[in-house]
């Protein structure tokens, strides 16, 4: 299965749910963008209230440049991103420079998207770029254990932010599937009955979104 070191296999799951995190954001932000831009102007309290953020702006105009843009709020969409980036650089060896570039082009996306009027199609070419390298792994890497630590990242991060955002029972349930078929792929510690929970969570009726997000926050350990 090629084991990796436990260092590694941390940052390969972060990388996964860091990636996640900014695609899943940034089509959610470019929904509330569009409102905003309606004149929907308290909309970014929704969000912040959603995504369990601080709600640290002081208008809706404060909301779409810092929230995207502030490399010094740290749940900024850029600053998810660099730490993505930062990820990606020490496992180069892991999952190819290929995969790191098109992390690196999405930065360069957002760096352009803040000094123009109308970034919504610079913030299109970071969701495009985040899709390559979702591609790439698939393509190019060889490792088994590889691939599965990154989507199982990408899965926890997903059941995560969808809980905490309503979704729907039928996406609850797909993405507890994916993760449960994945976790026990690779050489990653966690905590089974988190995943035994969480199957009998979905199931609930109505679902208890706030016990969900409590219980995928605790699936990492041993």
């Amino acid at each position: 299965m090629g084991i990796i070191s436990v260092e590694q296999t941390d940052r390969l799951y972060w990388l996964g749910r860091y990636t996640e995190r900014v695609y899943s954001i940034m089509r959610l932000y470019v929904k509330t963008y569009d409102a905003m831009i309606d004149s929907i102007a308290m909309e970014h309290r929704t969000f912040c209230r959603k995504l369990d953020i601080p709600n640290v702006y002081v208008s809706p105009a404060d909301f779409l440049k810092r929230y995207p843009f502030d490399e010094n709020d740290c749940n900024s969409i850029i600053s998810n991103l660099k730490r993505a980036y930062d990820n990606a650089v020490v496992l180069r060896e892991e999952i190819g420079s290929e995969s790191l570039a098109y992390i690196q082009l999405a930065i360069y996306s957002m760096q352009k998207a803040s000094v123009i009027d109308a970034p919504v199609l610079e913030f299109q070419n970071v969701l495009d770029n985040l899709m390559a390298f979702w591609g790439i792994i698939d393509d190019q890497i060889e490792s088994e254990n590889v691939r599965n630590i990154l989507k199982v990242g990408k899965r926890v991060e997903r059941i995560d932010l969808y809980a905490r955002l309503g979704s729907s029972r039928k996406d609850l349930t797909r993405e507890v599937h994916r993760l449960t078929g994945r976790a026990g792929r690779c050489n990653l510690k966690y905590r089974t009955e988190v995943l035994e929970n969480l199957n009998r969570m979905i199931e609930e009726d109505p679902l208890n979104y706030p016990e969900i997000v409590m219980e995928i926050e605790k699936f990492l350990g041993v």
